[in-house]
């Protein structure tokens, strides 16, 4: 069994990097998300005791003091840290400026979703899972879509 320390790729693409102790993560170690973001934790015999989740854009989570886009501010964290956009200038999503969605399709956070196939990709177009009717659901109310629907006002003649 895998003892020290060491590297491990699981078969999602995590990455663990740290010591191991009888085949199992145990002590200091890190897992690496391949959407770059990072949990380092201490652990004991497979489970983490304590630690922390860094978002890929370096947005650490906090349990007890998160008031990232809460109820009171609801700022991406790029608007948190390098102020809001001139007026007029709308940005939708963290990612600045947002990734382009095939046509048809719908960006539902880790890739783009096209409702005929029901499959999910990532931004590389490489396939992730198939949606269940709920997912499908949720994508359809909630997510960002490639077309815009623009309703303006028309003076009557």
């Amino acid at each position: 069994r895998m003892e020290g320390f060491g590297w491990y790729t699981l078969p999602t693409g995590t990455e663990y990097r740290g010591e191991l102790w009888d085949g199992m993560f145990h002590g200091q170690g890190e897992l690496l998300f391949p959407g770059g973001g990072s949990y380092r934790a201490l652990w004991v015999r497979g489970v983490p005791t304590q630690g922390k989740f860094t978002f890929a854009d370096g947005l650490e989570y906090d349990e007890e003091k998160w008031h990232y886009c809460d109820g009171y501010d609801r700022r991406f964290y790029t608007e948190i840290c390098s102020g809001f956009k001139p007026p007029g200038i709308s940005q939708l999503k963290n990612l600045d400026p947002p990734k382009i969605i095939p046509e048809g399709c719908y960006d539902c956070g880790d890739g783009f979703y096209d409702p005929k196939t029901r499959i999910v990709v990532d931004y590389k177009h490489n396939f992730l899972r198939n949606a269940d009717n709920d997912e499908h659901e949720w994508i359809l109310r909630t997510c960002r879509k490639a077309w815009d629907i623009t309703t303006e006002h028309k003076p009557k003649p």
